[in-house]
């Protein structure tokens, strides 16, 4: 899931999510970076003891979702994330739109419709523009064991790479 939803803010992200609740789309945006940031300090302390933190999507997702909205620009939406920590990876599990919508409990949730999905792709694309972070595109259409050998050597070869490497800031 995209959020902690075991905290109250967590817990307000998911009301919102299945309908339960509407909130403003500025407040939304803000309380899912601030469900990031609720997290920091846990992250930074399993990074500095040398455990790898692996995150279902992260500020990027909460970008290309919101920026797809109506009267919402990128780089708006990337300043409350900015100074989270950086990932030394991104994997982008990339799948049509017309795929994803075949697999099961799709339209269950908010923003789960083909064309608001089309505008959040381009949103993405927009992001991986960004020369400074690692992205990497992998083929999610796959078989799952596929799928799977392929994001471990992806991972196992960045775990090598950035080693000794210090802990960066994302969009400093």
């Amino acid at each position: 899931s995209p959020t902690d939803r075991s905290t109250e803010i967590g817990q307000l992200i998911s009301s919102y999510l299945v309908r339960e609740k509407n909130l403003e789309d500025h407040t939304i945006h803000l309380l899912f970076s601030a469900n990031r940031w609720e997290h920091v300090p846990m992250m930074k302390e399993k990074l500095h003891q040398g455990i790898t933190v692996v995150v279902d999507r992260y500020a990027f997702s909460g970008v290309a979702f919101t920026s797809a909205k109506e009267n919402f620009c990128l780089d708006w939406c990337k300043q409350p994330d900015v100074g989270l920590p950086k990932p030394d990876l991104i994997l982008f599990l990339q799948l049509s739109p017309e795929a994803a919508a075949e697999r099961g409990n799709f339209g269950h949730e908010r923003y789960e419709t083909s064309s608001f999905q089309e505008k959040v792709l381009q949103s993405f694309y927009c992001l991986m523009e960004d020369k400074t972070l690692n992205w990497k595109t992998v083929d999610a259409s796959k078989s799952i064991e596929d799928l799977h050998r392929e994001i471990k050597s992806i991972a196992e070869k960045t775990m090598q790479e950035v080693q000794n490497k210090p802990l960066g800031e994302l969009w400093k």
